[in-house]
């Protein structure tokens, strides 16, 4: 996704993220149900149906080939978040913060999860993945390089007799501003040990977070399912009371 979009997004994510907040402000009880609102409401539902195209297209292969027929599946990706954070934009104007029904709590905060989490998603998978594959190879690179700062160093009885016996104690040291000096192929030695031990760390951590994007990814669908499930609720309410009222 290029810059732009992603500002824009962006910048409609907030949005959302803080928009919700403001029936501590301001309650409009009767706009839901006025024309305008009911305006908002459908098109909100209509464009959030729109992102079920991608889906379909992702995981029913069968369906796949029509659906990308004329449009790549990484264009439906992008209208899927289009069309779903412009959608749950419309569905929250049309509350006009007015959060009584339960099902319609229920939608509101659920919609906003699958927002949330969709845009996670989106944006911090890609970097962590970029982010840990750069650092795999910074530590091959890194290995390499210690292992022929350590050869260097055995060359030479005087340069191994340099390297600290605690390695601990020479760090402690350091962290209080007094450097322990070392001959060069020690402190080499001693430096990339502490860079490849940092990118091991660092690595790790990516690690755990691509396990926590996978759980998020399910989670994500589960929140999807749920969302659809009460909009059709809200929907059908809307429809059946509105039918009595006109009675």
């Amino acid at each position: 996704m290029k810059n732009h979009e992603r500002v824009i997004v962006t910048s409609i994510f907030a949005v959302l993220v803080v928009g919700w907040l403001g029936f501590l402000l301001h309650v409009s009880p009767r706009f839901a149900g006025s024309g305008t609102g009911a305006v908002f409401g459908i098109s909100g539902a209509v464009l959030m149906l729109v992102p079920l195209v991608y889906v379909a297209a992702k995981r029913i292969p069968l369906l796949r080939p029509r659906i990308t027929k004329h449009i790549s599946l990484s264009s439906w990706l992008t209208i899927h978040i289009y069309t779903g954070i412009v959608g749950a934009l419309l569905a929250l104007i049309h509350t006009g913060h007015k959060y009584t029904s339960p099902v319609g709590i229920a939608l509101t905060a659920t919609m906003l999860l699958v927002v949330v989490t969709g845009y996670v998603l989106r944006y911090l998978t890609p970097f962590v993945n970029v982010d840990l594959k750069d650092k795999l190879l910074l530590l091959q690179t890194a290995r390499g390089d210690l292992d022929s700062a350590w050869g260097v160093m055995e060359k030479s009885a005087a340069e191994r007799k340099a390297l600290p016996k605690a390695h601990l104690f020479a760090a402690g040291l350091a962290s209080i501003g007094i450097p322990l000096v070392l001959d060069e192929a020690a402190s080499r030695v001693t430096l990339l040990a502490d860079s490849v031990a940092d990118l091991e760390y660092s690595i790790r951590t990516d690690e755990l977070l691509r396990r926590w994007f996978a759980r998020a990814l399910k989670f994500h669908i589960v929140l999807s399912l749920a969302m659809y499930a009460l909009l059709a609720a809200h929907i059908t309410s809307g429809i059946y009371f509105g039918l009595r009222w006109l009675q």
